[in-house]
């Protein structure tokens, strides 16, 4: 079973230093009640593994704002200048990470993998200081896998055991984030008795569910 907590609980167990994984892109399918949580609570010194740093006022872009986030490892800071001006001013440590490599990486801590190979960056800045090994003839990328402390991700319905079904585009990166925290919270817009979700519907199991959110008001993503 998922124990159900408020999102100012959740908050409260993400501290300084918090090696913090969330799920969307570009706000869609972001835990913005858990969020707002955080802001709320002012813990600091966070590092952030997203696909995108989203705007300055939805989704993670307000941590960002609030100044809680200390490093990052993300693909895309195209739409959220406060980060920018915060990595140019060196107030934010950012490792730019490709979209693929990203999830790969994160989905190789959750499977308890050390790292991954790929060829993607090779002959880039991507590649320094990093090894390279050669399979057959080709040059790959050894990139570590991603620790993450603590996962907090969005979905549609939840069942009290923690299984969840997403909503169109919003599952994105929620599935592998939820797969790689050693804590996972989920926030969902509705909760349901056991039995009660279509399994060929379920994107995540409950397995890697410890905790479920229920969202400040139901939306789409």
């Amino acid at each position: 079973m998922a124990q159900l907590i408020s999102a100012a609980d959740a908050a409260a167990m993400i501290k300084p230093g918090t090696r913090l994984a969330i799920g969307g892109f570009l706000a869609v399918g972001a835990p913005e009640s858990i969020i707002d949580a955080i802001v709320a609570s002012k813990t600091a010194d966070l590092h952030m593994i997203v696909i995108a740093s989203d705007w300055e006022n939805r989704g993670v872009g307000k941590l960002v704002v609030a100044k809680l986030i200390k490093s990052a490892q993300v693909s895309h800071l195209g739409t959220n200048k406060e980060i920018q001006a915060q990595m140019n001013a060196k107030q934010i440590d950012i490792e730019l990470v490709p979209q693929g490599t990203l999830m790969e990486r994160v989905r190789a801590a959750g499977a308890g993998l050390g790292g991954i190979l790929t060829p993607t960056g090779v002959g880039t800045v991507v590649e320094e200081g990093k090894q390279i090994i050669n399979l057959s003839g080709i040059d790959y990328i050894l990139e570590p896998a991603i620790e993450v402390d603590v996962a907090i991700i969005k979905a549609w319905k939840a069942d009290k055991m923690g299984n969840l079904i997403f909503r169109k585009t919003a599952r994105n990166s929620n599935p592998i984030m939820a797969m790689a925290g050693k804590i996972t919270i989920a926030e969902v817009d509705e909760i349901v008795e056991i039995g009660e979700l279509d399994p060929e519907l379920i994107a995540c199991p409950g397995v890697f569910v410890n905790y479920l959110v229920k969202s400040a008001e139901v939306t789409h993503g």
